[in-house]
């Protein structure tokens, strides 16, 4: 049977491997060793001119990372994947990849405080500037502000942390009408609830350490490429410019492109990021990552039943000013959700208490299921003050420019009983509020 004919819960537990490539093993085998034998002086010169495909060196591959990378890219329907060490790195890597020597990265700054402190502190260090749009869902400012050596649009297809829904078909549109490429990270919606290419996304980057693997014991990332931007088109010479390594058997220097083809992207990362900047994943832990994807959509599905059902019980108390998610009463997300995200629009978003600081710490501290640290798509429950952790970056400016006020409290949900989630947070609501009279209105 052709993997095209197979299903997302199949191709979850499966795509990527076979088990008589790695000695019958049904586990996925881990690769744990640094090199690979060459096998002989004529081996080594057919891999090492790429015109025989086999492993090197673990830091730029290694089998047990390569089922993963067929995995992922098979959930996806992309026509190629690299892992790499993180998702920060997989956001680098990739917008690094795209804008190398000079140019500019559109994004907004609903993103993950540490994406939007890179931005600031490491991309211009590079020739990299980043424009930002002002409002995520103007459409219009997006098209305004694309100038003539700008590289990428960039966006969160569900923000962090608030759970903003990009439009990524009309997104993919306005990029592609100035012919540069929609590099979208998708880490909070991983590819059971949506998936990017399908509405013209070309780059799909994640943070696996969250919601693909889902069990917080391992950091990994990765990059999926489309195989339908065209590269040639006169405004990314580093996938068209020849390359002496890639020489063909008569001796011509070869592009990444011509090279590599529908794979140009994530192998240019490989040869030349991964390679040389380093940010490698284990096989211990794509082992782990794998491990994790086998009950993505049980756990994801889980997750979102509970966390529509808190997001039920904080509209009715009255502590609570503000909830950002698609599934909240009046959000002006409902539509794009309805279009994009049929199953559910993830399992994390804010809430803003109406409290002072120390009420806030209160609440925090008074939970007792829900653990307190940065992560997100766990199987646990997590709760955070965005403002003074994972945006805590961001000066006061900065968040409200990304529309973090000083009250937002983020919750990611588990795969817990949601009735004693919520009697957590009743118990966290009665510490923190047991003295009516610091309530802030």
């Amino acid at each position: 049977m052709e993997i095209s004919d197979l299903s997302f819960d199949t191709l979850k537990v499966r795509a990527g491997y076979d088990p008589k490539e790695h000695n019958y093993s049904v586990a996925v085998p881990v690769y744990q060793t640094a090199s690979f034998d060459l096998g002989d002086t004529d081996r080594a010169g057919r891999l090492f001119s790429f015109s025989e495909f086999g492993y090197l060196y673990t830091r730029v591959g290694n089998p047990t990372v390569d089922v993963l990378e067929k995995r992922i890219a098979a959930l996806d329907g992309a026509s190629a994947a690299i892992a790499v060490g993180s998702g920060m790195a997989a956001v680098t890597y990739s917008l690094f990849n795209v804008a190398e020597g000079g140019g500019r990265i559109l994004t907004t700054a609903q993103v993950y405080g540490g994406t939007f402190d890179s931005f600031k502190k490491i991309y211009p260090n590079f020739n990299i500037e980043i424009d930002q749009v002002s409002d995520i869902d103007d459409l219009e400012e997006w098209r305004s502000k694309i100038k003539p050596d700008t590289k990428a649009l960039f966006v969160e297809t569900i923000s962090n942390p608030n759970a903003a829904i990009a439009d990524i078909e009309a997104l993919a549109a306005i990029a592609h009408e100035n012919d540069i490429p929609l590099i979208v990270d998708n880490t909070f919606a991983t590819p059971y609830l949506l998936n990017p290419i399908k509405y013209g996304a070309d780059i799909v980057v994640y943070s696996a350490t969250k919601a693909l693997n889902g069990h917080g014991n391992a950091i990994a990332g990765l990059i999926l490429e489309s195989g339908k931007f065209n590269w040639a088109n006169g405004k990314f010479r580093q996938f068209t410019a020849p390359v002496y390594m890639f020489r063909d058997s008569s001796g011509n220097e070869r592009s990444f492109l011509e090279a590599f083809g529908t794979a140009a992207f994530t192998t240019r990362v490989r040869i030349n990021y991964l390679a040389y900047f380093g940010a490698a994943l284990g096989p211990f832990d794509a082992y782990l990552a794998l491990l994790g994807l086998e009950t993505l959509s049980e756990r994801v599905q889980k997750q979102v039943s509970n966390a529509e059902k808190i997001i039920r019980f904080l509209e009715t108390r009255e502590e609570v000013a503000w909830i950002n998610h698609p599934a909240a009463k009046g959000s002006k997300y409902k539509s794009l959700a309805k279009k994009y995200l049929p199953k559910g629009a993830g399992s994390i978003f804010t809430f803003g208490l109406k409290a002072s600081e120390e009420q806030i710490k209160t609440f925090i501290d008074s939970a007792t299921i829900f653990s307190y640290h940065a992560n997100v798509g766990d199987a646990r429950s997590l709760i955070i003050n965005s403002p003074k952790t994972t945006h805590g970056e961001l000066t006061p400016e900065e968040q409200r420019f990304a529309k973090i006020p000083p009250e937002t409290i983020r919750l990611s949900i588990g795969i817990e009983d949601p009735d004693d989630l919520i009697r957590d947070l009743e118990n966290a609501f009665g510490n923190a509020f047991s003295n009516k009279s610091e309530d802030v209105a």
